[in-house]
């Protein structure tokens, strides 16, 4: 294995201190060194990468092009030490931290409102919370628990499914004040708006009430129901989504139903961890939490097991 090339965090501070003053002896003032050890510091690190990062013109400074290149690297690197360190600062010695991953619109809408008191019952549980657009492995840890959207199969998972749920379509008030629907056909006439995940969804509405339209799969497409969701507030066209994302507009008249038709969805909605974590206390703490929020969600509710012994 070839040797690293791994510069000290003094080289990388020195060399981007100077790189924004255009100057060593502002940056030795900054990093409270002496001139000539920040000019070393570059100088090594110049060494180091086989190429010039500064000309020094008449005791003036000018990044070479191979300098701007990495000096962009380089403030990525201080800024992910930066994160880090203050990350950790802010736990206190008994803190765990808890890696969840779900998809965007889902954590919004669902999981964040029922998060609500998670932090006074578990005090020493820090949750971690990013959103995942694309399926991962949960057995290698990038999470420790992991919402997602199907049919409850997840490799090397156990998987408890939360509650299943119904689309609606739905569209700006004006929509509707404008030309009232006779008939669930007439929605094709207007801009459907897609979701990726969903590709189908369009498709079956119509199809389960027996309509037959060209238009099912046409229309803007977009990555998340959060996104489907403001294009149909923005006046863009008719979104199909999950009624309990959008309670809240419904509630407000952001947004109403021009046909009531609800078509249950093939799938429901489940938690997962790596079996293996079935013993994790801050696992299981947290999937006792969901499930009994689960419960209280106005959707069908779930038909599988209760978090496993």
């Amino acid at each position: 294995m070839s040797k690293r090339l791994l510069p000290t965090m003094a080289a990388l501070q020195c060399f981007e201190s100077a790189a924004r003053h255009m100057s060593f002896t502002r940056a030795a003032e900054e990093l409270h060194l002496t001139q000539s050890a920040v000019s070393k510091q570059v100088a090594q690190l110049e060494e180091m990468l086989q190429h010039l990062l500064f000309h020094r013109v008449r005791r003036r400074l000018q990044l070479t092009p191979a300098g701007e290149l990495y000096l962009a690297e380089v403030n990525k690197i201080l800024t992910q030490v930066d994160i880090s360190s203050r990350y950790i600062l802010s736990y206190g010695g008994e803190t765990e931290v808890l890696r969840v991953a779900t998809q965007p619109t889902f954590g919004a809408r669902w999981l964040i409102p029922n998060l609500k008191g998670f932090s006074k019952r578990y005090p020493n549980i820090h949750l971690d919370i990013r959103n995942e657009l694309e399926p991962f492995d949960l057995v290698q840890a990038k999470a420790d628990v992991a919402f997602f959207y199907g049919q409850g199969s997840w490799p090397g998972a156990a998987c408890i499914e939360l509650f299943g749920e119904d689309v609606v379509p739905v569209c700006a008030p004006e929509i509707l004040s404008r030309r009232p629907f006779s008939s669930a056909g007439e929605l094709a006439d207007l801009v459907l708006l897609q979701c990726t995940s969903r590709p189908e969804a369009w498709h079956e509405w119509f199809e389960e009430q027996g309509i037959n339209t060209e238009h099912s799969y046409h229309g803007p497409r977009f990555d998340t129901f959060y996104m489907c969701i403001r294009a149909a507030q923005a006046g863009c066209g008719v979104a199909l989504v999950p009624r309990f994302l959008v309670e809240d507009e419904l509630a407000e008249a952001k947004l109403v139903i021009p046909w009531k038709h609800h078509k249950a969805s093939q799938g429901s909605h489940f938690i997962a961890y790596a079996e293996q974590s079935i013993d994790i206390p801050k696992v299981r703490s947290f999937v006792d939490w969901i499930l009994e929020k689960a419960k209280g969600t106005n959707q069908r509710p779930a038909q599988g097991p209760e978090f496993q012994e």
